[in-house]
């Protein structure tokens, strides 16, 4: 319910993408080279950050390497300064943790396989291309071995407890719903004459389906057809529509108590199912999924407290400015929760994490993306914070990171929101496409220069009488274009209306529906070939109804977790001051100096002699 990118995401992810990647932020110092690195910019815990790799770093992040000016250079140094920072912690806190040879080896050979190196020649002159020693791309990716060492570490340690499994179980019981399952025996033959013989047989009244399926069928025969039956057993056990091809599984699930499938042709065979008894979905008991909840919970609680791992490393780290340093920034306090502050950092990691956003600087419009993303992410933050505060005093055991707890709080507020068949019906029928599916065909086209129509009518009328259609197509100068199955609006305009919007069918021939030759926008002729049509089918409500009441459910809970943070956000004490943050980081203006102004028209002006005044005063 509460969508915000994580901050562990962002900084993890975000950042240590340098991980085994070769080219990346080269944000560590090589052994033996500072005396190349220029003038320490900042210290971080006393480990010093220096001019040369400060630069690198600048120069492969996705704001700052676009050249930003103004405000919104502001705020990518300091959205790239804080995670500079973290990073540097990181590794400094992961520095004595031990990475072997073999693993080291492991992560090198993984970059020649990537790109090629199999000689040696070529590893080096790859490493000069990316302004790497051997000795340093080794030094980093110890490093970042370490670094995923101790992700891995902080997230295994993370083990939830049973009232917190119990919890989660509670609130998403939806996903782990038992699936609708049958109990059923199938008849598998290869040829459509054969199935429609067997299908009367096994319709005919006393028929044996299990002894007529071990004569005849080509799969489980010696178990009578049965589907999930125990090894050496012929009694069928409860399976899903995963056992079944897709279009066997769209009938079978149709079926009820005792209710034989007509043939069904998937993959070259034609199936026959009986289904001896229906399970529908629904609830399961927390210990019949327990171990699905734990694992489910295990990697939420291991978010959370790697949330926790490296907000705790970024407020110990002690950072200092060298007195010269030509990099400096301040993170200011842009927001503000009853005691809680959001930081400017914070707002612009969900910012810059956003695709659209080192589009639009590209473009020169990443003024114009600051002043769109960033109040409705610090909105967003503020909630969040709002949620987590609001969630304390619930009494419940919420986890993970802040989102997942703003998440779960509202479930837990939610949790008592019903629907009735009433609601879900009248959703049904005011929202008919949604339970639509779509009209579809499987198009191929074939395509003919500007001047020749005379080709393509002679392509349609060989098409009409059959042949291959790349052999029809190349002796007419044409050329096949495959569009595959599509649905309405998935073609070009013109294909488009032609296939789905014109009534009726095409004239059909050996190679199937054959248009008549059209002329597209661009004045070349194309001839279309259309075959597996299928009309839209409205999907009826009994078939979708608990799809429905879901829809329902999913829209109503939203509104009440709305409402409740509304509610919450009145009762709590919160200060936004992003426009007034801002609006100091906004580099002002220099005033422009007018220049003097002259009086063409004075008697005995003259612009060349500097003893000239350039406004003599006026005669009174």
């Amino acid at each position: 319910m509460f969508g915000i990118n994580k901050k562990v995401i962002a900084v993890i992810f975000g950042v240590l993408a340098l991980a085994f990647v070769v080219g990346s932020v080269l944000l560590f110092t090589p052994q033996g080279q500072r005396s190349t690195q220029g003038k320490v910019e900042l210290t971080v815990n006393g480990r010093p950050v220096y001019e040369l790799e400060l630069a690198r770093a600048q120069q492969n992040d996705p704001i700052l390497s676009t050249n930003p000016q103004g405000l919104l250079k502001k705020l990518a140094e300091i959205n790239f300064g804080d995670r500079l920072i973290v990073i540097t912690a990181l590794a400094q806190d992961t520095a004595r943790i031990r990475v072997s040879s073999g693993e080291l080896k492991k992560e090198i050979d993984n970059i020649k396989e990537r790109f090629g190196l199999q000689k040696k020649e070529d590893y080096d002159r790859f490493l000069t291309q990316v302004g790497y020693t051997d000795s340093q791309l080794r030094n980093e990716l110890r490093d970042q071995i370490r670094i995923n060492k101790r992700i891995e570490e902080i997230q295994k340690k993370a083990e939830p407890t049973e009232e917190e499994m119990r919890l989660y179980f509670e609130l998403n019981r939806e996903q782990y719903k038992n699936e609708e399952r049958v109990q059923a025996r199938q008849i598998v033959v290869d040829d459509k004459a054969t199935a429609e013989k067997i299908y009367a047989e096994v319709s005919a009244p006393g028929a044996d389906f299990a002894a007529i399926a071990k004569a005849n069928s080509k799969l489980n025969a010696e178990q009578g057809g049965a589907l999930g039956a125990a090894a050496g057993k012929s009694e069928p056990g409860p399976v899903t529509r995963v056992v079944f091809p897709n279009a066997v599984a769209d009938a079978v699930f149709k079926l009820r108590d005792g209710q034989i499938s007509k043939p069904i042709e998937a993959g070259g065979r034609f199936y026959i199912v009986k289904v001896e008894k229906y399970l529908p979905a629904g609830d399961v008991k927390f210990e019949e999924v327990k171990d699905r909840v734990k694992e489910d919970a295990k990697r939420i609680k291991g978010n959370g407290a790697l949330e926790a791992y490296l907000e705790e490393l970024r407020a110990k780290a002690n950072v200092k400015f060298a007195q010269d340093a030509t990099f400096k920034f301040e993170n200011p306090v842009v927001a503000k929760v009853g005691d809680a502050e959001i930081k400017l950092s914070e707002v612009t990691q969900v910012v810059f994490a956003n695709p659209q956003v080192p589009q639009l600087v590209q473009q020169g419009l990443g003024e114009l993306a600051v002043q769109f993303f960033m109040p409705q992410t610090l909105e967003q933050l503020i909630n969040r914070e709002v949620i987590y505060q609001a969630a304390k005093q619930l009494g419940q055991p919420f986890f993970g990171s802040k989102t997942d707890i703003a998440n779960q709080a509202q479930q837990w507020k939610t949790r008592d929101v019903t629907v009735t068949d009433a609601e879900v019906r009248k959703y049904y029928d005011s929202n008919l496409a949604n339970f639509t599916i779509p009209a579809s065909a499987k198009v191929q086209a074939v395509n003919f220069a500007k001047e020749d129509r005379a080709k393509a009518e002679a392509f349609r009328a060989a098409a009409l009488k059959g042949g291959k259609l790349e052999d029809l197509a190349k002796a007419n100068s044409g050329t096949v274009q495959d569009y595959g199955v599509v649905n309405p609006g998935t073609m070009p305009p013109v294909p488009n209306r032609l296939v789905f919007l014109t009534r009726g069918t095409f004239p059909k021939g050996p190679l199937g529906e054959v248009s008549e030759v059209v002329k597209l926008e661009d004045q070349s002729f194309q001839v279309l070939l259309v075959n597996e049509r299928k009309a839209e089918v409205l999907r009826p409500f009994e078939e979708v109804k608990e799809q429905a009441r879901q829809q329902v459910l999913a829209a109503r809970r939203a509104e009440a977790a709305q409402k409740w943070v509304e509610e919450a956000r009145k009762a709590a004490k919160v200060e936004n001051n992003l426009q007034k943050v801002l609006t100091a980081l906004t580099p002002k203006e220099e005033p422009k100096q007018e220049e003097p102004k002259t009086n063409q028209n004075q008697p005995g002006n003259n612009q060349n002699n500097p003893s000239t005044p350039a406004n003599p005063p006026a005669n009174r």
